[in-house]
C-alpha cells in the first residue's frame, strides 16, 4: 500500500472504537458520580440538619428550603455552599418549565451520542472526553428533575460581591454573581468548552493537511523535471 493510499483510507469512527467508549462511559459514570453524591452530601449537611425532599411536595412548589447562613468555603468570599431548588435549566434560568427541560434533556443527551457515534474518530480523544462531561451534567440535572421534582444547586460563587456604579441585574439583584449551581452545571460548562477546542484544532489541522496536499503536486513535477534533466 502506498502513501498515499493510507492517507485516503476512512478513518474508523468512534462508534466502533472499544478505547473510544471506554473513555466516554469512564467520564460518563465518574461525572454522574461527582454530581449526585456532592449533591446528596450538600442537602445532608450545609443547612445544619438533613434537608428531606418529598418529590410530590417540589414538584408542585410547595417545598421550601429552610433559612440557613450557608457556609463560607473559600476566604475572600469566593465560594460559599448554600442550598437552592432550581425548577429551571442551567444558573436557573427559565423557571417553572420542568417538562419543557425533561424533554429538551432527552433529546440532547441522544444528540450527543449520536455526534460521538457517527462523528468523531477513535482517535478523537479530547472530544470523547467532552462528551462525556456534557452527559454526565445533562443527566445529572434529568436525574434530578425526574426523581426529585427540581434540580438541587448548592454552589454560590463571590456570594457577597456587588456590581460596581449601582448596576444590577435584571430582577434587581446587585450581586456580580447572583446564581446558585451545581457540578453538573460545571461538566457542561466545561464539556462544552474543550467541544469548542476540539473542533477548532481539528479544523486547523483539516486545512493543513489540505494546504500540504495541494502543494504536493508541485512537488512531484519538480522532482520530476530534475530526474528528465
Amino acid at each position: 500500500m502506498t502513501t498515499t493510499e493510507c492517507h485516503d483510507e476512512p478513518l474508523k469512527p468512534a462508534r466502533r472504537s472499544v478505547l473510544a467508549w471506554a473513555t466516554l462511559l469512564l467520564v460518563l459514570s465518574v461525572g454522574l458520580w461527582l454530581d449526585l453524591s456532592s449533591k446528596a452530601w450538600s442537602f445532608a449537611t450545609v443547612a445544619g440538619e438533613p434537608v428531606i425532599l418529598e418529590y410530590d411536595e417540589v414538584v408542585t412548589g410547595e417545598f421550601t428550603i429552610p433559612w440557613h447562613e450557608g457556609q463560607r468555603v473559600v476566604s475572600g468570599d469566593l465560594l460559599d455552599f448554600h442550598l437552592v431548588l432550581n425548577r429551571g435549566a442551567v444558573f436557573g434560568i427559565g423557571q417553572g418549565r420542568r417538562a419543557i427541560f425533561v424533554g429538551f434533556t432527552l433529546i440532547a443527551v441522544g444528540v450527543a451520542v449520536a455526534v460521538f457515534g457517527w462523528w468523531t474518530e477513535a482517535r478523537s480523544h479530547l472530544a470523547h472526553v467532552a462528551i462525556g462531561l456534557i452527559l454526565a451534567g445533562g443527566l445529572g440535572n434529568l436525574y434530578d428533575r425526574v426523581v426529585i421534582g427540581a434540580v438541587r444547586d448548592f454552589l454560590h460563587m463571590m456570594p457577597r460581591w456587588e456590581l460596581p456604579l449601582g448596576l444590577s441585574w435584571p430582577g434587581g439583584t446587585t450581586e456580580v454573581f447572583p446564581w446558585v449551581f451545581n457540578v453538573a452545571d460545571a461538566l457542561l460548562l466545561l464539556g462544552m468548552a474543550l467541544l469548542l477546542i476540539h473542533v477548532h484544532v481539528a479544523d486547523r489541522k483539516q486545512r493543513q493537511e489540505q494546504s500540504s496536499g495541494e502543494e504536493s503536486p508541485l512537488s512531484v513535477s519538480s522532482s520530476d523535471a530534475s530526474d528528465m534533466s
